[in-house]
């Protein structure tokens, strides 16, 4: 692994932000194929067994795909044990194009970026160990993130945020109420379209619902949602399409991210 960040058991990372676990953590990027293999088994555990992922090609309980030879993977080890408890995935222009895409390109019709299209990075396949999620390693990700758009020069950063549909789409409900406000604020801002468009008309719950963490945290990060939800029939999600301009991002972040 190519470190990039340690978080060590004393450090605090200030007042309003999350105190790691005792044991500490390091963040960097994969470099050999069995932590490629511990990535993708941490993805397969966490998506299959929490969000009852299907995957039909899956071997020896591994989430694999195409997409995987030609990203950057990110992940976050347990100092002491070495377990991967956290892990994204970063897909660069030149390497979409190798890759025949952008993995978004599934779900979405990102024609609508118009000339951002060659200048998004692209997140993915993000996911925590279920005992690692205080706050800490999801810190320790983006601030990996953080630091490799802005090695690579990029502006743009685009993924989808899933939501779970197990309760009847609920939740994707007041995802989709708080994104179609801030949407019809944003004439600016890019639209993409889904290309298996989940019915959001079926979308009018009124039943309460707390907005995802992952998703309200990248709208406090200063990104937004910027089209409807496709439809994953395989992770039974709604998908938002979700855009951060980093010339956009919240103050308060790009200082905790050492961007200022």
């Amino acid at each position: 692994m190519l470190e990039l960040a340690r978080i060590q058991p004393e450090a605090a990372a200030g007042p309003n932000w999350p105190t790691p676990r005792a044991s500490g953590f390091v963040l960097g990027l994969a470099r050999t194929n069995e932590e490629l293999e511990s990535i993708q088994r941490l993805r397969y555990n966490v998506f299959t067994d929490e969000m009852n992922a299907v995957f039909p090609d899956a071997v020896d309980g591994l989430d694999a795909d195409r997409y995987d030879p030609w990203c950057e993977h990110l992940m976050v080890k347990e100092l002491g044990t070495g377990l991967v408890v956290g892990t994204y995935r970063l897909l660069t222009p030149a390497n979409a194009r190798k890759a025949g895409g952008y993995y978004s390109e599934t779900e979405f019709d990102l024609s609508g970026l118009g000339a951002l299209y060659g200048e998004v990075v692209e997140v993915g396949r993000s996911c925590t160990h279920a005992d690692y999620r205080n706050g800490s390693v999801i810190m320790l990700l983006w601030s990996g993130i953080a630091g490799l758009v802005q090695q690579y020069g990029f502006r743009y950063v685009l993924g989808c945020a899933s939501v779970s549909l197990r309760d009847d789409g609920v939740t994707a409900a007041e995802v989709w109420r708080t994104a179609r406000t801030s949407m019809a604020g944003s004439p600016d801002l890019p639209r993409v379209v889904p290309r298996y468009r989940y019915p959001v008309e079926r979308l009018d719950s009124v039943l309460p619902a707390r907005m995802p963490p992952l998703i309200k945290g990248y709208l406090k990060l200063g990104a937004a949602i910027c089209g409807e939800p496709a439809w994953d029939p395989d992770f039974n999600t709604a998908d938002f399409p979700v855009l951060l301009d980093i010339t956009h991002m919240d103050a308060r972040y790009r200082r905790h991210f050492g961007m200022e």
